[in-house]
């Protein structure tokens, strides 16, 4: 009876004991070896932002899609002058800021906007549109609250993917290519 028992008793403890084991990883495919199907896709244009907080309090929100420039030339094929752009890809770029403010000296109330850019040859305008909740292509200029025009800069870099960055200055930077726009962001006093 012991027997039966201490061989019950041993059969319970190594079965509990091979429950706990925890499960083998999975091998994984060396990354050389993995084929086209294996690999991650990419995003054509990514969702990519800019968030900073000012010297003078101000919150600024960006968020775009991060177009490719994959061999096109802005100016021919893409972002052509004279004719409204929706400043990145896909959904309207956003922008945001929480307190009242002034782009390059002009007032802003605080709130979220779509931004457009008009590209011209010397100089482009930026428009922050009070309708952000939209598809990129769909503008109502009734709906345009303020246009800034600014220079146009040639960058020494050039950037294959759209970047919009802001900084605790107020300055925003939009760069593509070696083409780049920039405006300066200050809290309305």
């Amino acid at each position: 009876m012991k027997n039966i028992t201490f061989l019950i008793s041993f059969l319970l403890l190594c079965t509990f004991g091979y429950a706990q084991k925890p499960p083998m990883p999975k091998a994984t495919m060396p990354a050389a070896k993995m084929t086209k199907a294996d690999k991650p896709k990419q995003v054509a244009s990514p969702l990519d932002s800019s968030t900073v907080t000012t010297s003078d309090g101000v919150t600024i929100n960006i968020r775009y899609g991060s177009p490719s420039l994959k061999g096109r030339e802005i100016g021919v094929d893409l972002v052509k002058p004279g004719e409204r752009w929706r400043t990145g890809a896909n959904e309207t770029t956003t922008i945001e800021f929480d307190k009242n403010v002034t782009v390059n000296g002009q007032k802003l109330p605080a709130g979220k906007y779509g931004l457009n850019t008009i590209p011209g040859e010397q100089s482009s305008t930026l428009i922050f549109n009070k309708n952000w909740q939209q598809w990129g292509t769909k503008f109502e200029e009734k709906d345009d609250v303020l246009k800034v025009e600014v220079p146009n800069e040639t960058t020494i870099e050039s950037l294959e993917r759209l970047k919009i960055t802001a900084d605790q200055t107020g300055k925003i930077h939009l760069g593509w290519g070696n083409y780049g726009l920039s405006m300066d962001v200050k809290a309305d006093q």
